[in-house]
Protein backbone atom coordinates (compact mmCIF):
# COMPACT_ATOMS: atom_id res chain seq x y z
CA UNK A 1 0.00 0.00 0.00
CA UNK A 2 1.36 3.40 -1.00
CA UNK A 3 2.18 5.76 1.86
CA UNK A 4 2.27 9.54 1.93
CA UNK A 5 6.04 9.29 1.54
CA UNK A 6 5.67 7.06 -1.54
CA UNK A 7 3.21 9.50 -3.07
CA UNK A 8 5.43 12.48 -2.27
CA UNK A 9 8.47 10.91 -3.92
CA UNK A 10 6.44 9.82 -6.95
CA UNK A 11 5.00 13.32 -7.36
CA UNK A 12 8.51 14.76 -7.23
CA UNK A 13 9.59 12.53 -10.11
CA UNK A 14 11.55 9.82 -8.33
CA UNK A 15 11.23 6.07 -8.82
CA UNK A 16 11.56 5.60 -12.57
CA UNK A 17 11.70 2.02 -13.81
CA UNK A 18 14.92 0.33 -14.95
CA UNK A 19 14.77 -2.80 -17.10
CA UNK A 20 17.23 -5.66 -16.96
CA UNK A 21 19.75 -5.73 -19.77
CA UNK A 22 20.98 -8.63 -21.85
CA UNK A 23 23.85 -9.85 -19.68
CA UNK A 24 23.50 -9.86 -15.88
CA UNK A 25 25.87 -10.92 -13.12
CA UNK A 26 25.32 -11.54 -9.41
CA UNK A 27 27.53 -9.34 -7.22
CA UNK A 28 27.73 -10.59 -3.61
CA UNK A 29 29.16 -7.79 -1.47
CA UNK A 30 31.17 -8.64 1.65
CA UNK A 31 29.24 -11.70 2.83
CA UNK A 32 31.99 -12.64 5.27
CA UNK A 33 32.27 -13.99 8.78
CA UNK A 34 32.69 -10.57 10.44
CA UNK A 35 28.92 -10.09 10.09
CA UNK A 36 27.97 -13.71 10.80
CA UNK A 37 30.10 -14.75 13.79
CA UNK A 38 28.48 -13.72 17.10
CA UNK A 39 31.98 -13.26 18.55
CA UNK A 40 32.84 -10.55 16.00
CA UNK A 41 32.33 -6.87 16.94
CA UNK A 42 30.68 -6.43 13.53
CA UNK A 43 28.19 -9.28 14.03
CA UNK A 44 24.87 -8.13 12.54
CA UNK A 45 22.47 -11.05 12.96
CA UNK A 46 22.00 -11.43 9.20
CA UNK A 47 21.81 -15.20 8.88
CA UNK A 48 18.57 -15.02 6.89
CA UNK A 49 20.32 -12.83 4.31
CA UNK A 50 23.13 -15.40 4.10
CA UNK A 51 20.57 -18.10 3.33
CA UNK A 52 19.07 -15.89 0.61
CA UNK A 53 22.52 -15.38 -0.91
CA UNK A 54 23.10 -19.13 -0.91
CA UNK A 55 19.88 -19.67 -2.86
CA UNK A 56 20.65 -16.82 -5.27
CA UNK A 57 24.17 -18.09 -5.95
CA UNK A 58 22.81 -21.57 -6.71
CA UNK A 59 20.14 -20.13 -9.00
CA UNK A 60 22.63 -17.88 -10.79
CA UNK A 61 25.04 -20.76 -11.42
CA UNK A 62 22.20 -22.94 -12.70
CA UNK A 63 21.11 -20.15 -15.05
CA UNK A 64 24.63 -19.46 -16.31
CA UNK A 65 24.74 -16.04 -14.61
CA UNK A 66 28.28 -15.30 -13.36
CA UNK A 67 28.74 -14.88 -9.62
CA UNK A 68 31.19 -12.26 -8.33
CA UNK A 69 32.28 -11.91 -4.70
CA UNK A 70 33.82 -8.99 -2.85
CA UNK A 71 35.69 -8.91 0.42
CA UNK A 72 37.60 -6.30 2.43
CA UNK A 73 41.34 -6.68 3.03
CA UNK A 74 43.72 -4.25 4.73
CA UNK A 75 47.44 -4.33 5.21
CA UNK A 76 48.57 -4.30 8.85
CA UNK A 77 47.74 -0.97 10.44
CA UNK A 78 45.31 -0.05 7.67
CA UNK A 79 47.80 2.01 5.65
CA UNK A 80 45.70 1.32 2.54
CA UNK A 81 42.42 2.20 4.26
CA UNK A 82 42.85 5.96 4.39
CA UNK A 83 40.22 8.11 6.07
CA UNK A 84 37.63 5.31 5.96
CA UNK A 85 39.82 3.13 8.17
CA UNK A 86 40.23 5.98 10.64
CA UNK A 87 36.51 6.74 10.66
CA UNK A 88 35.46 3.12 11.35
CA UNK A 89 37.84 1.50 13.85
CA UNK A 90 35.94 -1.80 13.54
CA UNK A 91 37.55 -2.23 10.11
CA UNK A 92 40.60 -3.60 11.93
CA UNK A 93 38.69 -6.88 11.74
CA UNK A 94 39.62 -7.07 8.06
CA UNK A 95 43.40 -7.10 8.46
CA UNK A 96 44.96 -9.49 5.95
CA UNK A 97 44.63 -13.07 7.18
CA UNK A 98 41.88 -12.35 9.71
CA UNK A 99 39.27 -15.06 10.22
CA UNK A 100 36.61 -12.31 10.17
CA UNK A 101 37.39 -11.70 6.51
CA UNK A 102 36.72 -15.30 5.46
CA UNK A 103 33.74 -16.29 3.34
CA UNK A 104 31.31 -18.59 5.18
CA UNK A 105 31.64 -22.31 4.50
CA UNK A 106 28.19 -22.37 2.91
CA UNK A 107 28.93 -19.59 0.40
CA UNK A 108 32.36 -19.96 -1.15
CA UNK A 109 33.57 -18.75 -4.56
CA UNK A 110 33.80 -21.61 -7.02
CA UNK A 111 36.85 -22.09 -9.27
CA UNK A 112 36.91 -19.39 -11.94
CA UNK A 113 34.59 -16.99 -10.11
CA UNK A 114 35.90 -13.47 -9.63
CA UNK A 115 36.79 -12.23 -6.14
CA UNK A 116 37.31 -8.46 -5.82
CA UNK A 117 39.21 -7.33 -2.72
CA UNK A 118 38.48 -3.75 -1.75
CA UNK A 119 39.36 -1.17 0.92
CA UNK A 120 36.43 1.23 0.61
CA UNK A 121 32.63 0.84 0.67
CA UNK A 122 32.01 0.59 -3.07
CA UNK A 123 33.10 -2.53 -4.93
CA UNK A 124 34.07 -0.19 -7.78
CA UNK A 125 36.25 2.32 -5.93
CA UNK A 126 39.95 1.62 -6.41
CA UNK A 127 39.31 -1.74 -8.13
CA UNK A 128 39.22 -2.99 -11.71
CA UNK A 129 35.62 -4.19 -11.42
CA UNK A 130 34.05 -1.69 -13.83
CA UNK A 131 36.59 -2.27 -16.60
CA UNK A 132 36.34 -6.05 -16.12
CA UNK A 133 32.56 -5.99 -16.42
CA UNK A 134 32.53 -3.63 -19.40
CA UNK A 135 35.15 -5.66 -21.23
CA UNK A 136 33.08 -8.82 -20.76
CA UNK A 137 29.87 -7.12 -21.90
CA UNK A 138 27.89 -7.15 -18.66
CA UNK A 139 25.15 -4.54 -18.35
CA UNK A 140 23.13 -5.54 -15.25
CA UNK A 141 24.11 -6.40 -11.68
CA UNK A 142 22.08 -8.17 -9.02
CA UNK A 143 23.58 -6.64 -5.87
CA UNK A 144 23.39 -8.34 -2.47
CA UNK A 145 25.31 -8.46 0.79
CA UNK A 146 26.34 -6.43 3.80
CA UNK A 147 25.59 -3.88 4.86
CA UNK A 148 22.55 -2.41 3.16
CA UNK A 149 23.30 1.12 4.33
CA UNK A 150 27.03 0.89 3.67
CA UNK A 151 28.79 -1.19 1.05
CA UNK A 152 25.62 -2.38 -0.73
CA UNK A 153 24.33 1.16 -1.17
CA UNK A 154 27.74 2.49 -2.24
CA UNK A 155 28.12 -0.34 -4.75
CA UNK A 156 24.64 0.11 -6.19
CA UNK A 157 25.24 3.84 -6.65
CA UNK A 158 28.59 3.30 -8.35
CA UNK A 159 27.10 0.57 -10.54
CA UNK A 160 24.58 3.13 -11.78
CA UNK A 161 27.31 5.73 -12.30
CA UNK A 162 29.35 3.25 -14.34
CA UNK A 163 26.40 2.44 -16.59
CA UNK A 164 25.24 -0.87 -15.10
CA UNK A 165 21.60 -1.45 -14.16
CA UNK A 166 21.55 -2.33 -10.43
CA UNK A 167 18.94 -4.72 -9.06
CA UNK A 168 19.25 -4.84 -5.26
CA UNK A 169 17.77 -8.03 -3.80
CA UNK A 170 15.85 -7.20 -0.63
CA UNK A 171 16.09 -10.47 1.31
CA UNK A 172 19.75 -10.96 0.38
CA UNK A 173 20.90 -7.70 2.00
CA UNK A 174 21.37 -7.15 5.71
CA UNK A 175 22.17 -4.45 8.24
CA UNK A 176 22.66 -4.08 11.96
CA UNK A 177 19.12 -2.76 12.40
CA UNK A 178 15.92 -2.97 10.40
CA UNK A 179 15.55 0.82 10.30
CA UNK A 180 18.64 1.71 8.21
CA UNK A 181 18.01 -1.43 6.16
CA UNK A 182 14.50 -0.38 5.16
CA UNK A 183 15.34 3.32 4.83
CA UNK A 184 18.19 2.61 2.46
CA UNK A 185 16.21 0.14 0.39
CA UNK A 186 13.54 2.85 0.01
CA UNK A 187 16.11 5.45 -1.01
CA UNK A 188 17.89 3.15 -3.47
CA UNK A 189 14.58 2.24 -5.09
CA UNK A 190 13.70 5.92 -5.44
CA UNK A 191 17.01 7.15 -6.84
CA UNK A 192 19.51 4.56 -8.06
CA UNK A 193 18.31 0.96 -8.36
CA UNK A 194 15.50 -1.48 -8.71
CA UNK A 195 14.80 -3.22 -5.39
CA UNK A 196 13.41 -6.69 -6.04
CA UNK A 197 12.53 -9.77 -4.02
CA UNK A 198 14.61 -12.94 -4.08
CA UNK A 199 11.90 -14.69 -6.11
CA UNK A 200 11.83 -11.85 -8.64
CA UNK A 201 15.61 -11.94 -8.97
CA UNK A 202 15.64 -15.68 -9.59
CA UNK A 203 12.85 -15.36 -12.16
CA UNK A 204 14.80 -12.63 -13.97
CA UNK A 205 17.93 -14.79 -14.04
CA UNK A 206 15.96 -17.71 -15.47
CA UNK A 207 14.29 -15.45 -18.01
CA UNK A 208 17.69 -14.23 -19.12
CA UNK A 209 18.81 -17.81 -19.64
CA UNK A 210 15.71 -18.43 -21.75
Amino acid sequence: MATDLDRDYAAAGFGGRLEMGRRPALLIVDVVMAYLDPQSPLYAGVESALASNERLAAAARAAGVPVIFTNVVYEPGGIDGGVFFRKVPALRAFARGSVDGRFPDTLQPEPGELVVSKQYPSAFFGTSLASTLHAAGFDTLFVTGFSTSGCVRATALDALCHGFVPFVVREACGDRDARPHEQNLFDMAAKMAEVVSEDEAIALMQRGRG
